[in-house]
């Protein structure tokens, strides 16, 4: 299977399928130095773990990681850094009738064409399980660019119709509401409909942001490798996110240049910006404003209600499909948005480290 690994220099692998031993990730290009434990790693897993919740599947996995190589003395190496969760309740037997058909809405379908064969144990690869990897690896990152003074906030902005207040953002809210609503009036509105959706056997989508603050100006290139181009590849991996928007995104489709261009100022000796429709990024180049990323994320295709489909025979059948199933996927995939985010950055600004001959100059004659 190709398309398993990511980045250019900060370079990831994950491996594993939702009903395997296992799951993780292989970090490579992380440099050596960095202070680093299985702790710092798990407060991420910690907020993507299922079982969380009353809106998370009730499959139970504590998701603890070991750090299996790349660490010394509690600092990493500059070797690969191979990560590992191990999966402790699958429930195989809950999927062994979708082995002779197709859900609607999951990847059953395009797996079998692809490959002639599928994992169908809870969808194998192409579960939302894959994405623990991501998150381990991208607490790693997270990790670095912390150091370097860029800070990561992703949260829920809205599910199904309820959408959160952000001019009220509480930041300790996102990490404490069930929803990772930054707002605590929206979290109680959300999960009543969430509640009453679950009761009609059905499922909810929703919308997540990514706010990243402290990001230099200049990351990102001008042509193919833009950080908004890079951005949108890397959230649109996360499998149940159906589109991406930098910025004020489509509002600015129906608004003149003078209402849409943000104004440059000077501040304190500074260039700053007097607003920030463009969401950080021109000419695919980071503009030193705070960056905002938004993900639009799809309702989750395993419900209970009766569902048309067909089988490998191409006989059309009613099914109602088995499981343990999140009936929301947003407040998992917060932390999967932040971590797939943070390693965009990351390895944009290594980069980034060569685009000036002083650069090099500096550090090597230095």
């Amino acid at each position: 299977m190709a398309g398993s690994t990511f980045g250019t220099i900060f370079r990831i692998t994950t491996w594993g399928e939702s009903h395997g031993r296992a799951i993780g990730a292989v970090v490579d290009g992380c440099p050596a130095g960095l202070s680093l434990c299985e702790a710092d790693i798990q407060s991420y897993l910690d907020r993507r773990k299922p079982g969380s919740s009353n809106i998370s599947t009730p499959r139970k996995e504590d998701d603890q990681v070991e750090i299996l190589s790349g660490l010394f003395d509690g600092r990493t190496t500059g070797t690969p850094i191979s990560l590992i969760i191990r999966n402790t309740s699958h429930i195989s037997g809950d999927y062994g009738e979708i082995a002779s058909y197709y859900r609607p809405g999951h990847a059953d379908y395009t797996f079998d064409k692809k490959y002639g064969f599928r994992d169908y144990r809870g969808g194998g690869r192409s579960s939302g399980r894959e994405t623990a990897g991501r998150v381990a690896a991208g607490a790693i990152a997270c990790r670095i660019l912390n150091q370097l003074g860029i800070n990561l906030f992703a949260y829920t902005r809205s599910i199904g119709p309820v959408e959160a207040d952000l001019s009220r953002l509480d930041r300790i809210a996102a990490r404490n509401t069930a929803t990772a609503m930054p707002d605590y009036e929206a979290d109680q509105k959300a999960l009543t409909w969430l509640e009453e959706t679950r009761r009609l056997t059905d499922s909810a989508g929703g919308c997540m942001e990514c706010l990243v603050e402290g990001l230099p100006a200049g990351i990102g290139e001008p042509v193919f490798e833009k950080l908004d181009a890079c951005l949108a590849k890397a959230i649109m991996s996360i499998g149940a996110v159906k589109a991406v928007e930098i910025g004020d995104g489509i509002q600015t489709s129906s608004r003149k240049g003078s209402q849409n261009n943000d104004p440059f100022r000077m501040r304190e000796g500074k260039i700053v910006k007097s607003t920030n429709h463009a969401g950080g990024v021109l000419g695919g180049i980071s503009d030193g404003d705070a960056l905002l990323v938004r993900a639009w994320v799809k309702p989750t295709p395993s419900i209970y209600s009766p569902q048309q489909t067909v089988n490998k025979a191409g006989e059309e059948i009613d099914i109602q499909i088995k499981g343990r199933h999140d009936p929301v996927i947003v407040p998992r995939a917060v932390v999967v948005m932040e971590c797939m985010t943070a390693l965009t950055i990351l390895d944009l600004m290594m980069l980034n480290m060569s685009s000036r001959m002083a650069s090099l100059e500096n550090f090597y004659k230095n």
